[in-house]
């Protein structure tokens, strides 16, 4: 009986030595494991929009977070830290356009520091703004909004050649997609509300700009609205008022007087062929055929 109370509790010993050992082992390993840091998400960091951003906003701290990215999937000069935006010496920028949330914030998004809101500060480097003169139905009936793409139509009409009612008129694309800054005063990308203007403020390049002036004093320029997204450059020759089938027709020459019936000059007399006899009575002289036998004698 005491041999086995005695070898129950050897056994037991060694049980308890066994499982202090695995504990003395296994436990710090596993607690350095779990203390230890989280890995860093691979990528770049990127400043984006920590919530929805109006047009017009000065930018805060509220504003902003920053996200990582996958390196090739970064915007093209995304700020990598709110200070980029915040830290100017003028003080925060404004926001340029409406923003969503973790939308990156890029350059063309936001003034610079301290800049008030101002269209100016919509150009893009290397433009001019240039305004032209719409109405209802050159402006596509106000459809037209801040943010928009459009074609410059132009239209003139040419020297009359076919008598004071024969009017005749060509129309071309001037200019194909330019960005809308402005209608009248509204510069807003986010209006979203149509209303008829009288001018529209397109950003173009400098020589286009001279185009616009020149092309403002021979004829009537309107805009041809585009898709979003639309980037195509269409080859497309000017259209004349003759392709439309509208010419003025040609007018119709008059009739001769005294023969109403007739549309040109009247025939001449047909010279008598053969022997003729020429009578003459006073001044005037009568030529009469006659038959060759007669004529013999």
């Amino acid at each position: 009986m005491r041999l086995g109370v005695i070898v129950s509790l050897g056994a037991s010993t060694v049980l308890g030595l066994g499982a202090l050992l695995v504990a003395k082992v296994w436990m710090p390993a596993h607690a350095a494991h779990a203390a230890a840091p989280a890995p860093m998400i691979a990528g770049v960091p990127v400043v984006a929009a920590a919530q929805p951003i109006p047009y017009g906003a000065k930018l805060d701290a509220h504003f902003l977070k920053v996200i990582r990215m996958p390196a090739g999937a970064a915007p093209v000069g995304a700020f990598s830290s709110v200070s980029q935006i915040l830290g100017g010496p003028n003080g925060p920028p404004t926001a340029l356009a409406p923003m969503t949330v973790l939308e990156p914030i890029l350059p063309a998004d936001i003034s610079g520091p301290g800049e008030r809101l101002t269209l100016a500060a919509l150009i893009a480097d290397g433009h001019r703004a240039y305004t032209i003169g719409v109405s209802e139905i050159t402006g596509d009936g106000g459809h037209v909004m801040p943010g928009d793409r459009v074609d410059v139509v132009l239209t003139k009409e040419l020297p009359q050649t076919n008598g004071p009612n024969g009017r005749r008129f060509i129309s071309g694309i001037l200019i194909q997609n330019l960005k809308v800054l402005g209608m009248d005063q509204n510069a807003n990308p986010s209006s979203t509300q149509p209303s008829v203007s009288h001018t529209a403020t397109l950003e173009v390049g400098v020589v286009d700009a001279l185009k616009l002036a020149t092309a403002s004093q021979v004829g009537t320029l309107s805009l041809a609205l585009r898709k979003p997204g639309a980037t195509e450059i269409v080859d497309v020759k000017a259209l004349l008022t003759a392709e439309l089938g509208l010419e003025a027709p040609t007018s119709v020459q008059p009739a001769p007087r005294g023969n109403p019936g007739m549309r040109g000059p009247a025939p001449r007399p047909v010279a008598p062929s053969g022997p003729t006899v020429i009578i003459v009575q006073g001044d005037a002289r009568t030529s009469v055929p006659v038959s060759s036998e007669s004529a013999a004698l």
